[in-house]
């Protein structure tokens, strides 16, 4: 538990890189790890590019079906400038996702997670919650 932390927090280290480029998108960060080491990472690239995850997946060189991903925010469940970042990894089936915070845009809250629940892939949620969301707070949509 304690090293799957680390890597949350490694992902959210990864985050700052995203500003400000990404605005009005939020910093989200993503590390890949394959057997215990880090293999990949990305952060949110500016608006109609890659998110955290697909920018953290197009660097990879191993089988997707062997790591785990860390992501600071819930994968998007929506089409709209990038496609779902939920929807690439429900097709892709990582070993399992551990996502920091639910995403409270009123297009997301929890939708993301459901596509990943229906597609069969395993996730965790609440790695790194507290210092996750003391980072993103302003950063995100409520309404």
């Amino acid at each position: 538990m304690k090293e799957n932390l680390a890597f949350m927090l490694l992902a959210l280290e990864h985050s700052s890189l995203a500003l400000p480029q990404c605005r009005p998108n939020p910093p989200v960060g993503c590390v890949i790890v394959h057997r215990g080491k880090v293999v990949s990472k990305g952060f949110t690239q500016y608006p109609g590019h890659h998110h955290a995850e697909i920018d953290a997946l197009s660097k990879l060189t191993v089988p997707i079906s062997e790591c785990d991903i860390f992501v600071t925010l819930e994968p998007c469940s929506f089409h709209g400038r990038t496609p779902s970042c939920a929807q690439t990894l429900a097709e892709i089936k990582p070993q399992h996702v551990y996502i920091a915070i639910e995403d409270p845009h009123p297009r997301n809250r929890g939708a993301g997670l459901n596509i990943l629940k229906n597609a069969g892939v395993s996730y965790t949620l609440g790695i790194g919650r507290k210092e996750v969301r003391d980072f993103l707070s302003s950063y995100l949509h409520t309404s």
